[in-house]
């Protein structure tokens, strides 16, 4: 939010006046990032960033707050393409959300079972960052896009995913003018937000495919989880 200081003028001499004046017109008429990009311009920049990119390492956080409920986890994020994601969880220890191209699996360290559920079941908040393991065009996978300016000379996009208005009412990500998704903010449709964060970005990263494939702990089951009504 843009806050406007009002300054007295009593006290300036004329050449400072002129100064201040001279300032102010040239910061109402120089470019920013927003004046020279649209919605549609930035949500390309972000398709072609991530379309190229075959493997991508970040560290993330994952802040949530809604029905009486606030929590902040964090821990390692990779992606490798075709279709796979995996969320490792530092804190908490031992969380893990793995996405292996065919299923999704979610399991905690001391949990009595490991939930299950095919990929094109899932209806998880981390599901949308699936349009980065694939062919992805923005302006198909989000309605009504709008583009802000946000603070540090990042930008918004703000949008509705397509077949999750159920569930998610608004989707904003956060980048830079070269299309690097610093954060996405989910809003559910009952009010709760959902913000994860990405720093410390490695696109490319050597990841081995061995790394997405789940082994459930010793002794635990595997439950085939519900999917989504």
């Amino acid at each position: 939010m843009i806050q406007r200081k009002l300054f007295k003028r009593g006290g300036l001499s004329v050449l400072a006046a002129a100064l201040f004046t001279f300032s102010l017109h040239a910061q109402q008429h120089s470019p920013s990032a927003k004046d020279s990009l649209s919605a549609k311009d930035l949500a390309q920049k972000v398709d072609r960033r991530y379309n190229l990119l075959r493997s991508l390492k970040a560290t993330f956080t994952e802040s949530y707050e809604g029905l009486g409920i606030k929590r902040t986890e964090s821990g390692t994020l990779l992606l490798l393409k075709p279709g796979r994601m995996r969320w490792d969880y530092s804190q908490p220890t031992g969380k893990l959300f793995l996405l292996d191209g065919r299923y999704a699996w979610f399991y905690s360290k001391g949990d009595p079972q490991v939930q299950r559920i095919p990929a094109k079941q899932l209806d998880d908040l981390r599901s949308p960052l699936r349009f980065l393991l694939g062919h992805t065009v923005l302006e198909k996978e989000m309605n009504s896009l709008v583009l802000h300016t946000a603070p540090n000379g990042q930008l918004t996009l703000t949008g509705q995913p397509k077949g999750q208005e159920k569930r998610i009412a608004r989707l904003t990500l956060t980048a830079s003018a070269d299309g690097t998704i610093s954060a996405i903010e989910i809003e559910e449709v009952d009010g709760a937000m959902t913000l994860f964060t990405f720093t410390a970005q490695q696109p490319d990263a050597p990841i081995p495919s061995e790394i997405f494939h789940f082994i459930p702990p010793i002794g635990v089951p595997v439950v085939d989880a519900l999917p989504p009504i």
